[in-house]
């Protein structure tokens, strides 16, 4: 099943829609602008996402990229233009960093596993983009950076994701330098899982979907919402919790046939409940 979330106004598809084996794609479509993150590219695939959401049948999720980019960040010339705004853009600034951040945490919070396949460079809310996904596979050749601070404009957003994914003085580095990292580089500090030849990078990030996509999806948004949850807790709290959410888990019917199914030496059918 193929759809596009389609932006009111204007004729261009920003997000492609491709649904198969259980995982839906959505590939961001501004190819001539490196995929920066425009108001329209952002509601586009928030609207998306909130679809994938509630669709039973998407058990995982890939964002991949049109063009030459993956993503290049925020558009530039888009939030330049706004300047000339009674408050020189402060309100429509806003706007758009809390449009911003509320997809990127639409991502976490969603309750089915979402992977970054990545190539050419991901940059400032592009490598925040990809922080922002569960997984991330990129292909040889990617680069990453938040380089806000050559512009005079230090990724505070990406920031966030950044620093949630790889150690405090990896992310210092990325921040306060602007340096590109190449993609190897990327899987050594975390911010990405595998690194593959380009040619092997939509093979490699589709399979990787459709192992995740033949779980339980009850099984994988419990884990999912737990894993992020327990991150913020001190230890013995996260125990805790984590505790409780075993004991939620375990009186699953899905349990209760992968348990069985694996004393019995079987494979196991999921009802999802």
């Amino acid at each position: 099943m193929s759809k596009a979330a389609e932006q009111p106004d204007t004729a261009e598809l920003l997000v492609l829609r491709n649904d198969q084996n259980g995982v839906s794609t959505l590939t961001l479509n501004r190819p001539a602008q490196r995929n920066c993150l425009s108001e329209g590219l952002m509601s586009a695939l928030s609207a998306a996402l909130s679809d994938v959401a509630t669709n039973k049948s998407v058990r995982a999720v890939i964002i991949a990229a049109n063009g030459p980019a993956f993503s290049s960040g925020h558009d530039l010339k888009e939030l330049t233009a706004r300047r000339s705004d009674a408050d020189c853009g402060r309100a429509y600034y806003q706007k758009i960093m809390r449009q911003c951040s509320a997809m990127m945490q639409q991502i976490v919070m969603l309750p089915k596993p979402v992977i970054a396949q990545v190539h050419g460079i991901a940059t400032a809310a592009g490598c925040q983009l990809v922080a922002s996904c569960d997984l991330a596979i990129a292909a040889e050749g990617t680069r990453f950076a938040t380089p806000g601070v050559n512009i005079g404009l230090f990724c505070s957003t990406p920031m966030v994701a950044l620093s949630r994914n790889v150690s405090r003085k990896h992310a210092m580095e990325m921040l306060l330098t602007g340096d590109m990292i190449d993609a190897a580089r990327a899987a050594d500090m975390g911010l990405i899982n595998h690194v593959v030849p380009h040619d092997d990078l939509a093979r490699a990030t589709t399979e990787l979907a459709e192992k995740i996509a033949g779980k339980s999806s009850l099984t994988l948004a419990i884990g999912k919402q737990a894993f992020y949850e327990q991150l913020e807790k001190p230890l013995d709290e996260a125990y805790d919790f984590a505790s409780d959410v075993m004991v939620k888990n375990m009186l699953a019917r899905d349990a209760e046939e992968g348990i069985g199914a694996f004393i019995e030496k079987r494979h196991p059918v999921w009802e999802d409940k």
